[in-house]
């Protein structure tokens, strides 16, 4: 009777898994199909948008090499320059006030600490471009919305709030033990020493997840850079590139480079994360058990 029984559960669990393995397979394919459409698109010869034929009658490498042949229309090569730039310094500005905020939230007690949490908590409910009308005629004001200091400009954008974004590394260092630092203290540390020479190595998954966000942030995003860059094309960024690859005066023309350009743009941010997954998935873990 026993055996029966654990027969019959071995069954109902054989069924379960493989119900639940075909369902995975199913969303996997519907989430690749999209991302092997573009791959193969990078690579078709034929021009223009409208195809009748999801695979390419024909392959070629040109698509990739107009790109960074091509800057009569589209600068791509510039685009990116200019993208990676912001990129790299709205990440280091963005981890600095993001580790620092999430520090003085988790270790100090002071009068509106509270207060500030609740506020960044509503706060976070709004999207960003909400407020890009109003940020725009700042900059402007301030004589940031011309020349080269335009990347200044967006730089400022991506960075000045990523404080409040604060949540998860605070999480992360709920989890270190305060002893810690109260035995730095008796030692004669100030709270920078602490935070620079010890809390901070202790917290290596927490940073490499907030510098991957941070860096991924002003690499995708089109709205500000659209609205703050305007009609200077010289600061144009790779997203403001692509979209005007699907103006209707160049889609028959470059189409397939956008294609292109969505493959090159998106193999760093892909490397990155195969490479530091491991540490992204030890960093969530650590916010969630704070």
């Amino acid at each position: 009777m026993a055996g029966k029984k654990q027969r019959s559960a071995k069954r109902v669990r054989t069924v379960n898994n493989t119900i639940v393995h075909i369902a995975l397979a199913i969303l996997a394919v519907i989430w690749v199909f999209p991302i092997a459409w573009v791959v193969l698109t990078s690579f078709r010869a034929e021009k223009g948008s409208y195809v009748s034929t999801f695979l390419p009658k024909s392959y070629t490498l040109a698509n990739y090499a107009k790109l960074f042949t091509d800057t009569t229309i589209l600068n791509f090569p510039k685009m990116f320059g200019n993208t990676l730039f912001i990129a790299i310094c709205s990440c280091v500005l963005s981890t600095f006030y993001v580790l620092s905020v999430s520090y003085c939230l988790s270790r100090l007690r002071f009068k509106m600490r509270k207060p500030y949490m609740n506020m960044a908590m509503v706060l976070g409910l709004f999207p960003g471009f909400m407020s890009m009308v109003a940020v725009y005629f700042i900059l402007k004001a301030l004589g940031l919305s011309e020349g080269g200091l335009i990347r200044l400009a967006l730089i400022l954008c991506y960075s000045g709030g990523a404080g409040l974004g604060f949540q998860i590394a605070k999480g992360f260092f709920d989890t270190i033990p305060l002893a810690i630092d109260e035995a730095a203290l008796i030692d004669g540390c100030t709270r920078w020493q602490i935070f620079w020479k010890i809390t901070l190595p202790l917290s290596k998954p927490v940073i490499v997840y907030t510098v991957l966000t941070a860096f991924i942030g002003p690499w995708v995003d089109f709205i500000f850079a659209k609205v703050i860059c305007r009609a200077n094309a010289d600061y144009y960024t790779v997203a403001i590139g692509l979209w005007r690859m699907l103006e209707k005066e160049y889609i028959d023309n470059w189409y397939t480079c956008f294609a292109a350009g969505a493959v090159l743009i998106s193999i760093p941010i892909a490397a990155l994360f195969l490479f530091m997954q491991r540490y992204y998935v030890n960093g969530m873990s650590g916010a969630v058990k704070g």
